[in-house]
C-alpha cells in the first residue's frame, strides 16, 4: 500500500507552498499497488486525521509505504505489519521496492486532468476527484479512452450488480 496526501487549489503566487499553503483542499490517497486507488478529502494532514482514514481502509497485515511526514508515525504501533518510509526531504525517492511513486503518479494524473475544468468549484470538487479516481481505477485513460462511457458503465454494472 502507498499512502500520500496532496494539495489541490489555485496556483501559488507567493508565500508558503505544500502543507503550509493556505486555501488549498487537502486530499489523502491510498493506492493498493497494481490495483485500486482511494481518495478522501480531509480537513488537515495531522496524525489523528490520517490515522482515522488509514484505520478504516487498510487491513492490518498490509505493508505500508509512505514519505517521511510525521503524520504517518505510529502505524506499526497501531498494529500494521510493516511501515517503510522514503525521505523526499533527503532526496530519497526509491529504496528497493520502497517508494510511493504510484500514488504520486495518480496525483499528477488528477491535477493534469482537473486543470482542464478551469477552477473546479469547491462544492463539485469531490465529484470531479471521484470521477478521476474511477478513471484511474479502471484504467480508462489507457484501455477505454475511445469507448462509450455509458456502454462501459452498463457492462460493468451488468457484470457486478
Amino acid at each position: 500500500m502507498e499512502l500520500d496526501e496532496s494539495y489541490f487549489g489555485a496556483k501559488r503566487v507567493r508565500g508558503k507552498r505544500g502543507r503550509g499553503a493556505g486555501g488549498k483542499t487537502i486530499v489523502f490517497g491510498i493506492l493498493k499497488r497494481g490495483d485500486k486507488v482511494y481518495t478522501e478529502i480531509v480537513p488537515d494532514a495531522s496524525k489523528v486525521t490520517l490515522q482515522k482514514v488509514i484505520r478504516g481502509h487498510i487491513p492490518v497485515d498490509s505493508v505500508i509505504n509512505t514519505e517521511g511526514w510525521r503524520g504517518y508515525q505510529g502505524l506499526v504501533d497501531m498494529g500494521f505489519a510493516k511501515h517503510f518510509r522514503v525521505h523526499h526531504s533527503d532526496n530519497e525517492f526509491v529504496r528497493c521496492t520502497q517508494h510511493i511513486n504510484g500514488i504520486e503518479s495518480f496525483w499528477s494524473y488528477a491535477k493534469h486532468r482537473l486543470v482542464h475544468f478551469n477552477d473546479v468549484p469547491k462544492h463539485t470538487f469531490y465529484l470531479h476527484l471521484k470521477e478521476t479516481e474511477f478513471h484511474k481505477r479502471n484504467n480508462f485513460r489507457f484501455n477505454h479512452k475511445h469507448d462509450d462511457l455509458y456502454k462501459e458503465l452498463f457492462r460493468m454494472l451488468y457484470e457486478n450488480p
